[in-house]
């Protein structure tokens, strides 16, 4: 602890009373870790949209104002009346924000496991990450090869897990097939390399032909762009061909869950052997895992009555599994960091970028192909 500093840079986000997102930075003590804690230096974490929900919350960036100084800049926006029920439970709380990241393990507790990571690179999972160091639990934490990079090794929790995750959840529930959208992000991406290596159809539905052209070039064979006026005839087909009946929705809302139960319903009725007023009696199930679309979310008549729509969320996936099932995909991930999970970024900022307005807006836009990198070491 002796070459450590007292304190550390840390960004906090604060929702007030009166209907303002405060977005600061704050010095936090360092204290000494425990027997079983170690301290890391972090150079690398992801924005993700799922830390944008923490980090921003409802607040309206479109409106926002830059204040404070250039070495510590601060962002307020407005947040509306329906913002401020949704966020209801975090009024008035200072909180740090970033679900994962990775760095150097430069201090350690007392315990053999906990000295065994001194010095090493680890990826960790324990929120507060936009920070320049993160004390943690050494179960918090996952030791990388000598190969592999901050940068690296940055997002290889969620994204990773979460894909893994839909695939396992597939099998869990006995589909063969599976639809994703939103599908040519970061983790869409890593679904389809995961799909063509376990020889499993995947349905990829995206919205630009530029987003069509990044899964092409993966080797993605069924791809549909929610824009086009076939859209539906078009995803109809792609189901009939894969048999795929589960879906994970990163939009959320208006009408695109509904859509994908409808096709998968027509899906299924080409199939059927008979009519039935009830329609067919095939499950079908689409998940919510994302709320890129904050509108609420409408199932129309015509999907039949054998279909559920529901939420997902890694967390309680992981919890179902066990442990053992936690191991062995932590393991694939560690093993193929560099291929199947390999995450790329349009621009690496430092803390105080990141209370940028501008830059704020940017990475808030969750624009497909436009990731970004916190370093608070720069």
């Amino acid at each position: 602890m002796a070459d450590l500093p007292k304190t550390g840079l840390q960004v906090r986000t604060l929702i007030k009373s009166e209907g303002e997102l405060e977005l600061s930075l704050a010095e936090v003590d360092i204290k000494e870790p425990g027997p079983d804690q170690v301290i890391v230096r972090v150079e690398a974490a992801p924005i993700n949209p799922s830390d944008l929900g923490l980090l921003i919350g409802a607040g309206d960036l479109s409106q926002a104002k830059q204040g404070g100084s250039e070495d510590r800049p601060v962002i307020t926006a407005p947040v509306p009346p329906a913002g401020m029920r949704a966020m209801g439970a975090r009024v008035d709380q200072s909180m740090a924000a970033g679900n994962e990241g990775a760095g150097v393990v430069v201090a350690a507790g007392s315990s053999d496991a906990a000295q065994a990571l001194m010095g090493k690179t680890v990826a960790c999972l324990g929120g507060e990450m936009y920070s320049e160091y993160r004390k943690l639990h050494i179960s918090q934490c996952m030791e990388l090869p000598d190969d592999i990079t901050p940068r690296e090794g940055a997002s290889c929790f969620v994204n990773p897990l979460t894909s893994l995750g839909m695939t396992e959840t597939m099998r869990m529930e006995g589909h063969t097939a599976l639809v994703h959208t939103a599908a040519a992000s970061n983790l869409g991406q890593m679904l389809n390399r995961i799909c063509i290596a376990d020889g499993i159809d995947l349905v990829n539905i995206v919205r630009k032909p530029e987003q069509e052209k990044i899964l092409k070039d993966l080797g993605a064979k069924y791809i549909v762009n929610s824009s086009s006026e076939t859209f539906m005839s078009d995803l109809v087909d792609a189901l009939v061909e894969t048999g795929a009946t589960i879906a994970f929705d990163a939009v959320g809302g208006g009408p695109l869950a509904g859509q994908i139960l409808i096709a998968m319903e027509s899906a299924a009725s080409k199939k059927a052997g008979g009519y039935s007023r009830y329609g067919s009696d095939t499950p079908k199930q689409v998940y919510v895992y994302g709320r890129l679309d904050l509108s609420p979310t409408t199932i129309p008549p015509g999907v039949g009555m054998s279909w559920g729509c529901g939420g997902w969320l890694l967390l309680p996936f992981l919890e179902k599994i066990g442990a053992e099932g936690n191991v062995r995909l932590r393991k694939r991930v560690v093993s193929e960091l560099k291929t199947t999970f390999a995450s790329h970024y349009t621009k690496e900022i430092s803390l105080r970028d990141m209370l940028n307005l501008d830059v704020a807006k940017a990475y808030d836009a969750k624009a497909t192909g436009e990731k970004y990198l916190l370093n608070p070491s720069l």
